[in-house]
């Protein structure tokens, strides 16, 4: 079944002014073919600048833009002022969701299981425990996430970490690496990362062809249920809407613990979302159509 509806003229955001443009720019690219599949009147636009240019009659905006001024609620902001129908979160959800301070002070407020965490200070040596994950606040992709497992490793995580402003060190979680897609109100089948080295780094991502995929993931049904459960708690606490991927770990007999939410998921060859739809007897052009819709029926604006 393709959500097509009435037909609209949308404009694809791709690109951006982040260091995730390039991944951006594939997922613009597989989404506006995926919506001109489906019989949308589509025009492809690479976003440059903190500024969008809409071509004239454009009636909805598909939001394929990664990191800042995509996920942060910025471009969402100059789209309300448009007063333009658009796709995922608004512009305070995302920003929200785009922070993972702000997104674990929502978890831990509502009991969704996440890994312990403290804010780094700058200039401050680290005090906890290894192994334990060096982060940027607000960056995606994987960029600049480290994993220390030594004490000389510190310094040079917390630099790279650094470069984009605020960043955080959480606990190392051991275990199986899982993410569930959730579109509407619907939660996709559990899918389950096997990266080189166990580590889901910028490079097993887009780069390593030893990344391992499997949709749906081998998991006791009841496990499963827990993760799709969590997920859709995950975004309905973060004010989420129309689409979101959710990251976990789950450590050995413990519970589906969440790493983080992202508003605005990849649409590339090796992304999580269309595989996870793909699982659940979802095509990309009738999942990228679903999304377009959510946004048309004022689910996403």
């Amino acid at each position: 079944m393709i959500w097509v509806g009435v037909l609209k003229r949308v404009a694809v955001l791709k690109g951006g002014v982040s260091g995730e443009r390039e991944v951006s720019l594939r997922s613009g690219a597989a989404v506006a073919a995926g919506l001109r599949a489906a019989g949308h009147d589509v025009t492809e636009v690479d976003v440059t600048e903190h500024a969008v240019r809409l071509p004239d009659g454009t009636e909805a905006v598909f939001i394929a833009l990664h990191g800042a001024f995509g996920e942060d609620g910025a471009v969402q902001a100059l789209l309300d002022g448009m007063g333009v129908p658009y796709t995922g979160s608004d512009a305070a959800s995302s920003r929200a969701a785009f922070d993972k301070i702000m997104t674990k002070e929502r978890l831990v407020a509502a009991g969704i299981p996440t890994p312990a965490y403290a804010v780094l200070q700058d200039g401050a040596s680290p005090q906890f425990p290894l192994p334990a994950v060096v982060k940027p606040a607000c960056q995606g992709s994987s960029i600049a996430i480290h994993c220390v497992r030594r004490e000389e490793e510190w310094a040079a995580a917390c630099a790279d970490a650094g470069r984009f402003g605020r960043s955080l060190v959480e606990a190392y979680v051991p275990g199986r690496e899982l993410t569930v897609g959730v579109v509407g109100d619907e939660a996709f089948p559990v899918g389950e990362i096997i990266a080189p080295d166990a580590w889901y780094d910028y490079d097993a991502k887009y780069i390593s062809e030893a990344t391992q995929y499997i949709f749906p993931a081998d998991l006791a049904a009841d496990v499963a249920q827990r993760c799709r459960e969590v997920a859709l708690e995950t975004f309905r606490v973060m004010g989420c809407r129309g689409m979101a991927r959710v990251d976990f770990r789950l450590p050995p007999g413990g519970e589906p613990t969440v790493l983080e939410i992202n508003t605005i998921p990849g649409f590339t060859a090796t992304s999580l979302l269309p595989k996870g739809a793909a699982a659940a007897g979802i095509g990309f052009d009738e999942l990228c159509a679903r999304i377009l819709a959510l946004a048309l029926q004022g689910d996403g604006v």
